[in-house]
């Protein structure tokens, strides 16, 4: 699978100046480049808060761990891309063996296209004639290029080839029937009606019938039985409607899985008799929270555990009341939809600075520390964050620095992650 590596390369002759607020500030030096920065061996106690860090010990266990475990079950993987938006990361997982990407819309399929990635799903259906007609050009352009989506309607299959026809496009788009569930997101809620519509898909010669697609993830939204029971439900259901469609593709894929129910999805599907492709995005970074809690791995389906691999960082500006600190770093900077961030350590000392400590809230710019009144925690430490749900940590860094080793007192910097939201 190919990605344009002197693209992503080209990323280390950027300029760091005000446009990131996660770099350096150097009031009297001139701008200095990503790679003149890093070849001075910076260290985080150089950076300001707020901030966000990814560990590069973590990302490499995390990248390694969840390709051995694919190759293992004879599965193929393409990562969700939306989860980091960043093109050295994503080379990475596709380094280690990834089939392909997959992207949420056009504006991140873009992105892709831009860093020379040849193998794209679309997790969804493409109904933009602009996006169309683009994704047909490239089709056209580029016989290494690869494309899939979904469609889950008739009116799907009208409104694409509509497009197609009046864009002049030679090469038939590949797309995959969706089904879906009550309750989930996109797709099919009927097995005779998804029949019916991939009739329709290869009765359009610009179509072509690749696979089947579902997301069980909806389904659950944590570890107990009945999610489980709703997962496995649903994959059955792909599973029955996998050999009534009639792919055209030589290759038909079925597709499914995000970060947290991949082990199921593999069991129920990996004898279908098609390249089972899985959709995990989250998995590279992982986290201290949601993930934690629901990750396969986390629940003894993998050899070892995935590790957190981003934190937050935030400075005690004020301690108002005995039992509160406030942080300078609030919702702006810090994910907070799927639980909010924990307390871990005080950067650069030990002791009882966090005991029984709790976020409480965040606000814009603010998060409230709820402490022992007791505690020696004092304006200006730095406290150190565990964080739950990386997709919407990063698309609130554009830059995000790598440090060697979370637990050093003053941990090395050494690269910086660009990302494209």
């Amino acid at each position: 699978m190919a990605i344009d590596t002197a693209a992503v390369a080209a990323l280390r002759e950027e300029r760091l100046d005000w446009r990131f607020k996660a770099a350096p500030f150097r009031p009297s030096a001139a701008p200095v480049t990503v790679g003149e920065y890093l070849a001075g061996r910076p260290s985080l106690a150089e950076l300001g808060t707020p901030l966000l860090t990814l560990e590069r010990r973590a990302v490499d266990h995390n990248i390694a761990t969840m390709a051995a475990w694919a190759a293992r079950a004879g599965v193929s993987l393409a990562p969700h891309g939306k989860s980091t938006m960043a093109p050295a990361l994503w080379q990475r997982q596709l380094a280690a063996g990834a089939w392909g990407l997959t992207l949420a819309n056009i504006p991140q399929l873009r992105v892709a296209v831009a860093f020379g990635v040849s193998r794209l799903m679309l997790a969804g259906s493409l109904l933009d004639p602009a996006g169309l007609a683009w994704i047909g050009s490239r089709l056209d352009e580029d016989p290494g290029f690869s494309f899939v989506c979904w469609v889950d309607s008739l009116r799907s299959v009208s409104v694409m080839d509509a497009a197609l026809r009046a864009a002049g496009t030679a090469r038939p788009v590949d797309v995959c029937v969706e089904l879906g569930a009550p309750g989930g997101r996109t797709g099919v809620r009927d097995e005779a009606e998804a029949v019916v519509i991939a009739d329709a898909v290869r009765a359009a010669p610009t179509l072509r019938l690749a696979g089947l697609a579902g997301y069980e993830g909806a389904l659950g939204h944590d570890a107990s039985t009945p999610s489980l029971r709703a997962v496995d439900d649903f994959l059955k259901r792909m599973a029955a409607l996998h050999g009534k469609l009639g792919y055209e593709a030589d290759e038909p894929i079925v597709t499914a899985g995000g970060s947290a129910y991949f082990d199921q999805v593999v069991e129920v599907l990996g004898g279908a008799g098609a390249r089972l492709v899985l959709r995990s995005g989250a998995y590279v970074v992982h986290d201290d929270g949601f993930y934690r809690a629901i990750s396969p791995f986390s629940r003894g389906a993998g050899p070892v555990p995935l590790r957190p691999a981003m934190h937050g960082w935030g400075r005690v500006v004020s301690r108002p009341e005995p039992g509160l600190a406030l942080l300078d770093a609030g919702k702006r900077d810090l994910p907070f939809d799927e639980g909010l961030p924990e307390p871990q350590a005080v950067r650069g000392r030990a002791g009882p600075a966090l005991v029984n400590a709790r976020v409480t809230a965040l606000n814009d710019q603010l998060t409230f520390l709820a402490v022992d009144p007791g505690s020696d925690l004092d304006c200006g430490d730095v406290v150190r964050l565990g964080l739950s749900h990386p997709c919407t940590a990063f698309d609130k860094w554009t830059l995000i620095p790598v440090i060697d080793d979370i637990d050093s007192p003053d941990p090395a910097i050494v690269d910086l992650v660009r990302t494209f939201f």
